[in-house]
């Protein structure tokens, strides 16, 4: 068993309000959510319109699983390459 944790800090140069920033951030995780069995939430800069900073985890069985997640994560962050920008994309395993 392998565990993944990290976090992605995301300037969304466009959000005028937090409104539309959550509408956003939102998107993101809900697709991520969809695709794979990753947890994901915004863990840092709730009060700011155009920072958000994401937090993950997830679990698999193999490294090469586990390679499979994080480019899948990295794959849709560039779906929304219009609306954000990602400033730093960090994580670790475990196990």
């Amino acid at each position: 068993m392998i565990a993944i944790c990290g976090t992605v800090e995301l300037y969304l140069p466009y959000a005028q309000s937090l409104k539309e920033k959550r509408q956003i951030t939102k998107s993101i995780n809900d697709r991520i959510r969809k695709r794979f069995n990753l947890s994901i939430a915004e863990v840092d800069g709730q009060e700011l319109w155009q920072r958000a900073t994401l937090g993950f985890a997830a679990v698999t069985n193999t490294q090469r699983d586990m390679d499979r997640v994080i480019e899948a994560l990295r794959d849709t962050l560039d779906l929304h390459e219009e609306e954000i920008q990602v400033l730093a994309f960090d994580y670790s395993y475990i196990g």
